[in-house]
Order: structure tokens, then sequence, then C-alpha cells
């Protein structure tokens, strides 16, 4: 069986499936790569901050689940159009618009992982919902802001690519640029 590629009304080729895939599997490596930096220098700094009380903090392995985790969160989130309202407007306002509802489906995430959590540990759901509530609901509303603020620059990113090309883009960060290029605009 042959790969083709199909024909849109615009005349362009558009991608067969394998090339989607493939361009999806690397927006879900770079979207990992980005949160498991972000996640492991904010474990970290969680690190120092709990050291100068005598606390002992070695989570560095979650840093790295909880990207992955989030990585799909964004991914499944981009499936949905979430945070596509604002598109047409100045990139701030998408930037802001699809940090705030991403990080609310991050909120919404750590809540179902606690009721999954919950019912694994044998106290059920209400269970998993009032640990949350009596010991975790500052961690969650702390991991919502930070999330929230690591998803300003990686949406602004893509809202860049989207309106100038991914292939721009990444040219544009990872090509050395000749003297003529770098001269300032008139």
């Amino acid at each position: 069986m042959t790969l083709r590629t199909n024909k849109t009304n615009a005349g362009q080729a558009k991608p067969t499936w394998k090339e989607r895939i493939i361009r999806e599997l690397i927006r879900y490596c770079f979207t990992f790569c980005y949160l498991a930096f972000f996640l492991g220098a904010f474990a970290w700094y969680r690190r120092f901050i709990l050291d100068e009380y005598r606390i002992t903090y070695f989570n560095y392995g979650a840093a790295v689940v909880e990207a992955l985790i989030l990585a799909k969160v964004v991914w499944l989130g981009e499936l949905l159009h979430l945070g596509q309202k604002h598109e047409d407007k100045p990139l701030i306002y998408p930037t802001l618009n699809k940090a705030l509802n991403f990080s609310i489906l991050v909120g919404v995430f750590a809540i179902f992982e606690h009721m999954i959590g919950g019912v694994i540990h044998g106290v059920g759901v209400s269970g998993g919902l009032a640990k949350l509530w009596h010991e975790g609901k500052y961690e969650l509303l702390a991991r919502c802001l930070v999330t929230f603020f690591a998803f300003i620059p990686f949406f602004a990113f893509r809202e860049l690519a989207r309106v100038m090309g991914e292939a721009k883009l990444g040219k544009l960060f990872l090509r050395k640029r000749e003297p003529a290029e770098i001269a300032a605009p008139a």
C-alpha cells in the first residue's frame, strides 16, 4: 500500500497521516522537554528552599513524570481546540488565553489524579478529594500558578510559530545568520 499526498482546495499538498503522526510526536517531545526542564528547575528550587529548614527533597523523578503527563494534557487540549477563540487578535490575547485555559485544564487533571489516588488507596473518590482539600489545596493552587507562568512563554512561541510558520521560527533560532541579516532595519 502506498501513502499518497492528498491535495487541498488551495492546491497545496495535504500531509499524509504518517507525516501528521510524526509532526504530532515532535510537538509532544518538544512540549515534554520544555516542561521537564521547567519543572526540573522548579524541583531544584524546592530542594534549595526546603534545605534551609533541613528538609530533604528528592522528587526529581516526579518532575519528569509530571512533564510527561502535562505534555499529554497539552496535546489533548490542542486536539480539542482549547483556547483557539482569540487567534485573530494580537498575539498577547491568544497567548494569555491559552496559558489560562491550559492551566485550568492542568488543575482539573490534578483533581482527577487525587480522585483516582483515593480509589487506589482504598478511601474512595470522596476520600481522595477530602485529602486534596485538607492537605493539598495550596499545593494545587501553587501548581496551577506555576504552570500558568510556565505556559506564557510556551504559548507565546507556539503563537509565533503559528503566525510566522514553524520552519521560519526554527530557522531564526537554530540557523546562523549572515551579517546582512543581523543589520538593524532602517
